[in-house]
């Protein structure tokens, strides 16, 4: 049947050869043709029945490159390229094929440009809150074909976090619960969220004056002997046993001198470090953190040497010690700018400049207390890497094959300062043997943080089960070696609070690797390996930081430790705490929505009472120093909601509630931060008033200090953009406020610059 063309014409099947239609001359339709016999071509193609739609002469031209010129048929005369083979005439037919292939394609509609990385399971659940903000959660779904979806990745204003991020795996649990107390509460009614805001006020006000109040010294003054004495025993004793940093036999005999000569004449890189291990020894050295504000001092002096225009590269052994304490320090009280992620990695591309990356059996030779230094510092890179990845959710960055280093020697301290030393025997307890042990289980650890935050890791359950084998292997046999160790009645053994914190530090990668299934567990069975998991492991997590006593005894000064690390901390151990007390608090909440029964649900005693505890936990957090409420606030809306779940309360009962817990977050902690601000002499209602910057900055001549601002890292996500108080974020900071800010900040731009230009050297 002949084809029809738009305008209703018919069109009769092309029968002659592509050579003969091209020449227009008549072909015989024999196979070859006469004409393609006569001109030597043994090619001869003829186009299928089942051809493209018609071409027109104009489009032909543009695909053999030769003008149309009006309606004049530009093949009619013979030329030297009319003589090509039939292999010209194959390609012809190829590129007209390809063209009508794109127009079809074209008229599909636009497709975006990373079509091909875009996941079609792929959605995006956007979360609004009055506490928090907008929150957008990306989603995918299962491998297994199941209807749930699980969170991959949150968005708040400019930060994306990975799957590992505690925030991830909980906004979509507990959406409804604000939802509801949004909904229901409103200004004319009820204080609750003004109460939160006068926190967050005076809270503001309280880190800027942490900050501030010091900087009327260029160098911070030491505690007494004794105190200094007991704060670098807590720093020992809380961060060498884990993360090897200094030699603590070199690090001792230069604290001494500093005791002994005049301290004026100290090395100044000696004095950064010891300020710097002081600061950390001061996070476990009391329940509430009493040196808090000293502590603050230490890590901005050290801050102040580390940006100081330095006549040569410091690229050594001394500087890199003291930039891993430093990051240490910011973590831990709290004062990272923006994510102790991002420091870590521009550390870790130091450390590989430096050669740090390969073991020292490739490179010059070099003393065994050289060797043994750098396995030490690059083993706690990796681990500093790996731990800031699994906090903020972002990938590792690294891989096993980015380095041959090996783990470092069973030495002791003393030993490798003598000449020629022979490691220990394995079975052997030494200063290093934790360091050694955790190396041992990096690989499995490594593995689960790349399948949570990589860009290109699918959601596979399988996967998942198939790292959680080799990371239990791996933690039994870390478990091994440490009974092992604690088994000898002569040798030196692990303290309680290195055990108890590998317990911690392994449960954390179990609980971030199941996590992501805990919400779908609810609905679908197949997930419920995951959820025993979660809830297994966050009891464990959170025993660590809220131990129970037996008898009523206290344990030992060492074993108490770990809890006060947990506590008056920030960054990774109080996020574990949290998401721990959260994830069990969500697991007994469903298990009272999903009872249908007359008689109520019986609930196991050890998880209920972590609700109790972790209320108190968080009020104890604020007592110890942090300033967001946040946390507080969380832990007790959900125990009022399950609560009203437990006295099978109406939702609207349960709502109003819920209103007045958010309410008495306020009259819990407001005192506590009324009497931290009254250390800087900050009236309660008067927190927007407080010294501005350019204040200090007139008596001290310098800004250099400007950006060492403690920061909510725990429980904070609307104070996360850098840029939000220029957008007036704080209801307290009206138009003349926040002109006064720009006009202090531009100053101590200012100032910045020109101290700068002091030490700039142009011969440099």
């Amino acid at each position: 049947m002949a084809e029809r063309l738009p305008d209703g014409r018919s069109r009769r099947p092309a029968t002659s050869c592509l050579l003969c239609r091209k020449r227009k001359i008549r072909c015989n339709h024999e196979t070859p043709c006469s004409n393609c016999l006569r001109a030597g071509n043994e090619n001869c193609v003829y186009e299928s029945h089942n051809r493209p739609a018609p071409v027109s002469r104009a489009r032909l031209g543009r695909v053999q490159g030769a003008p149309v010129p009006g309606h004049q048929d530009f093949t009619a005369a013979s030329t030297p390229s009319s003589q090509s083979s039939g292999l010209d005439a194959e390609l012809l037919r190829l590129k007209l094929r390809i063209q009508d292939l794109e127009e079809q394609l074209s008229k599909l509609g636009p497709r975006p440009v990373n079509s091909a990385l875009e996941s079609p399971n792929s959605n995006i659940q956007t979360l609004n809150s009055t506490i928090g903000g907008t929150f957008h959660v990306h989603c995918e779904g299962s491998s297994l074909g199941q209807q749930q979806a699980i969170a991959r990745s949150v968005t708040h204003k400019t930060r994306l976090f990975g799957q590992s991020h505690w925030a991830v795996n909980g906004l979509l649990l507990v959406r409804d619960v604000f939802e509801s107390i949004d909904a229901h509460s409103r200004p004319e009614t009820t204080k609750a969220w003004s109460g939160i805001e006068r926190c967050k006020s005076l809270a503001r006000s309280i880190k800027s004056q942490r900050t501030f109040s010091w900087l009327s010294s260029s160098t911070p003054d030491l505690p007494p002997k004794e105190i200094s004495d007991a704060l670098v025993d807590c720093y020992v004793r809380s961060t060498e046993s884990i993360h090897r940093i200094l030699h603590i036999p070199s690090f001792r005999r230069d604290y001494d001198a500093v005791w002994i000569s005049n301290m004026a004449a100290a090395d100044k890189g000696f004095m950064v470090q010891l300020w710097l291990v002081l600061a950390i020894g001061a996070v476990t050295y009391d329940e509430r953190f009493s040196l808090r504000i000293s502590a603050t001092r230490w890590v901005c002096a050290a801050r102040s040497w580390l940006s100081e225009p330095k006549s040569k590269s410091q690229l050594d052994i001394q500087t890199l010690q003291i930039s891993l304490l430093f990051l240490v320090a910011q973590e831990r009280l709290g004062m990272v700018e923006d994510s102790i992620w991002i420091s870590v990695g521009a550390l870790l591309r130091k450390a590989i400049y430096m050669g740090l990356h390969r073991d020292p059996a490739f490179l010059p030779p070099r003393t065994t207390f050289a060797v043994e230094m750098r396995r030490r510092l690059w083993n706690t890179i990796l681990e500093m890497t790996l731990q800031s990845s699994l906090t903020s959710g972002g990938p590792p960055l690294i891989s096993l094959d980015d380095f041959d280093t090996a783990p470092p020697g069973n030495f002791d301290d003393d030993q490798i300062m003598t000449e020629d030393p022979v490691p220990q025997p394995p079975d052997s307890f030494t200063q290093v043997s934790i360091a050694i042990a955790f190396r041992e289980t990096f690989p499995q650890r490594l593995a689960v943080v790349k399948f949570l935050n990589d860009l290109a890791s699918p959601v596979a359950y399988d996967k998942t089960l198939q790292l959680d084998a080799k990371l239990r292997a791996a933690y039994k046999a870390l478990v091994r070696i440490l009974l092992a160790y604690s088994r000898s009645t002569t040798a030196p053994a692990p303290s309680p609070f290195e055990i108890r914190m590998a317990d911690f530090i392994i449960h954390r990668y179990l609980l971030s690797l199941h996590a992501p299934y805990f919400g779908a567990a609810f609905s679908e069975t197949v997930y419920a390996f995951s959820r025993k998991v979660v809830v297994e492991s966050s009891l464990k997590i959170w025993r660590a930081a809220y131990p129970v006593t037996v008898n009523n005894s206290p344990d030992v000064p060492e074993a108490n430790e770990l809890q006060r690390l947990i506590t008056c901390s920030s960054g990774f151990y109080p996020a574990g705490a949290i998401h721990a007390a959260f994830l069990i608090a969500m697991d007994l909440r469903m298990q009272l929505k999903e009872d249908e029964s007359l008689d109520p649900v019986p609930l196991r005693p050890d998880l209920l009472s972590v609700i109790s505890e972790a209320k108190q936990w968080c009020l104890q957090v604020v007592e110890a120093g942090e300033t967001s409420v946040k946390g507080y606030l969380l832990m007790s809306v959900i125990a009022t909601q399950i609560e009203g779940l437990m006295h099978r309360l109406g939702e609207d009962e349960i709502t109003a509630r819920l209103i007045k817990a958010v309410e008495e977050v306020e009259e819990k902690c407001m005192p506590v931060l009324t009497a931290m601000a009254s250390e800087f002499h900050i009236p309660e209602n008067e927190s927007s008033n407080a010294p501005q910057p350019m204040d200090m900055a007139r008596e001290n001549g310098t800004m250099e200090y400007f950006g060492c601002m403690p920061s909510d890292t725990l429980f904070d996500f609307a104070n996360t953009e850098p840029m939000g108080w220029m957008f007036n974020d704080d209801p307290s900071m009206g138009t003349a406020s926040f002109w006064r800010f720009f006009l202090s900040y531009w100053q101590a731009s200012i100032i910045i610059r020109t101290k700068t230009v002091m030490y700039w050297d142009p011969e440099r």
